[in-house]
């Protein structure tokens, strides 16, 4: 790997305080490569033969089931998947494709878990990491149950506007039947959703979304931390 690409990993909460002779033992055996858009990356059923991390590019997260597939997460760099089935040495729950040319530093499985038995550091760090991803799993779950398919929307739309740094345009990160995937919603019941939030002050043109009244639309949502704040 480039120097760079160490000081990448490095720089991930779940590595940053591992002792150093631990931290070389795990980029022993690791790798870097290179993959165009489509790839997919590991299949769910699959071992658990690598730690991915995600340095450059988009990855999604999906799951298939009689005939049917949908979107689990969508991931940005700088971030690590799938750390619960490398750490148990079980089968993918996921699979991972990229959404376009993404670079991937992959830690084997092996290492992973025998430095996690060593470095207290590490260890303390990866159940941190995992507690944060039980987390998210709550409030994922607990959006699609308790919220209306057009509450979800609202409220992407918003969180979509915050990372926009409040800007009234933005552009959506993928392409709709994938953020309608993501929140548990049909193609058709995205498009009527979109309509719908048209009365709230909510336009969209392509992938560009425009909000002309966000206090309108958070009326509507209803933000709440216990759901929608990624750092709770």
């Amino acid at each position: 790997m480039r120097e760079s690409e160490i000081r990448e990993i490095r720089s991930l909460a779940i590595f940053a305080d591992m002792a150093a002779d631990a931290f070389d033992r795990l980029c022993r055996g690791a790798y870097v490569q290179t993959f165009p858009p489509q790839i997919e990356l590991i299949t769910e059923g699959e071992p658990s033969d690598f730690l991915h991390i995600l340095s450059e590019g988009h990855v999604e997260m999906f799951a298939r089931w009689n005939g049917r597939d949908t979107t689990m997460a969508l991931l940005r760099p700088v971030t690590s998947f799938i750390l619960a089935a490398t750490l148990r040495d079980r089968p993918y729950l996921m699979s991972a494709r990229t959404l376009e040319k993404s670079r991937i530093v992959l830690l084997p499985s092996e290492d992973v878990r025998a430095v996690f038995e060593t470095d207290n550091a590490f260890a303390r760090a990866v159940v941190a990491e995992l507690a944060c991803d039980f987390r998210d799993v709550v409030k994922t779950t607990k959006n699609l149950k308790l919220r209306s398919s057009i509450e979800r929307l609202a409220n992407y739309l918003i969180r979509r506007q915050t990372l926009a740094q409040g800007a009234p345009s933005f552009e959506l990160p993928v392409e709709k039947r994938k953020i309608a995937s993501l929140l548990g919603m049909t193609p058709e019941n995205f498009s009527r959703a979109l309509r719908t939030l048209a009365e709230y002050g909510v336009e969209v043109d392509g992938l560009t979304v425009t909000i002309r009244d966000r206090g309108d639309l958070e009326r509507l949502a209803r933000p709440t931390p216990l759901i929608d704040d990624p750092a709770s």
